[in-house]
């Protein structure tokens, strides 16, 4: 009985030594994409009313969750099952996030002077709460498609292991994908909290300690307007990025025409390329819609 025991034990343990192995092997392969999953999320969570960041975040993150909820059976099934409609979605999820990304640089070069009222700048309460209602189903939208590359490329990593350490890893890196996304983000827009704590804890001390700590608080205060905006910016290069990338790593001929240069621009190009496409097909149906509403 006793060595029964034992021997399910060390099988046990040898599964999850296979499972740390891949897993390790699995976060290399996603980190540039857990990094482009930062940017856009941390972008997608900032503009809130101050006292609304953590709610808004905790709520994206819950939604983020019931994604990967959502999601693994759907891949482990699709893996299993139906393989070719691997392709198609992870395409579908590439125009969706390359349309936004051109999206906001259309807008960046037709309108580079209007500016969207913060929510701290909106004094009435049902229109934040409906911008903020709006924002956080944008955000997790976003998620869904990130996600399914996430655990896409997870899931190919680990594809020639048992079902066991497959659900084991690609799990591992959902709630990596999930718990470690957010909770930076959420360390990011309360920069500006830590650093008012600190020029008030340096007033309670002396010399060159308070010097040093009140300039630290200064420094994360100044600095989180100006992270906000660069993560505007990177969060739409990356969407842009992970769009055209699921084009140019999953369609041969395309791969092959834009071989000739680099990755990442080639990414980019063909993002930007598909998103404008999209965009500015929606931009005339939106226009004929008009003139037959006149």
């Amino acid at each position: 009985m006793a060595s029964g025991i034992l021997a399910v034990l060390d099988d046990v343990a040898m599964l999850l030594d296979d499972a740390a192995a891949m897993s390790k092997v699995a976060v290399k392969k996603t980190a540039g994409l857990l990094g482009d999953d930062l940017a856009v999320n941390a972008e997608k969570a900032t503009g809130f009313h101050a006292s609304r960041e953590l709610p808004v975040i905790w709520s994206i993150a819950k939604g983020a969750l019931i994604n990967k909820l959502i999601i693994l059976p759907i891949a482990f099934l699709l893996s299993a099952y139906t393989p070719w409609l691997i392709v198609p979605i992870l395409l579908i999820g590439g125009a969706y996030l390359s349309y936004e990304g051109a999206e906001k640089v259309y807008e960046w070069f037709t309108h580079p002077h209007i500016k969207k009222p913060a929510a701290s700048e909106t004094s009435d309460k049902k229109e934040i709460l409906f911008s903020e209602k709006e924002k956080i189903k944008a955000a997790i939208r976003t998620d869904f498609i990130l996600s399914v590359e996430i655990i896409v490329i997870s899931l190919d990593t680990v594809i020639e292991q048992s079902l066991a350490i497959q659900v084991m890893v690609v799990s591992f890196i959902a709630l990596v994908a999930t718990a470690g996304v957010y909770g930076v983000v959420a360390l990011i827009v309360r920069m500006d909290d830590s650093g008012f704590y600190l020029v008030e804890r340096a007033k309670a001390l002396k010399g060159t300690v308070a010097s040093a700590t009140s300039k630290t608080g200064e420094l994360l205060i100044n600095s989180l307007p100006k992270i906000i905006r660069l993560l505007t910016i990177i969060g739409t290069i990356a969407m842009l990025l992970v769009g055209g990338g699921m084009y140019v790593h999953n369609i041969d001929a395309l791969h092959h025409f834009v071989s000739v240069v680099p990755t990442l621009l080639a990414d980019l190009l063909v993002g930007l390329s598909i998103g404008l496409v999209l965009v500015f097909s929606m931009q005339l149906l939106k226009s004929a819609k008009a003139r037959t509403n006149m």
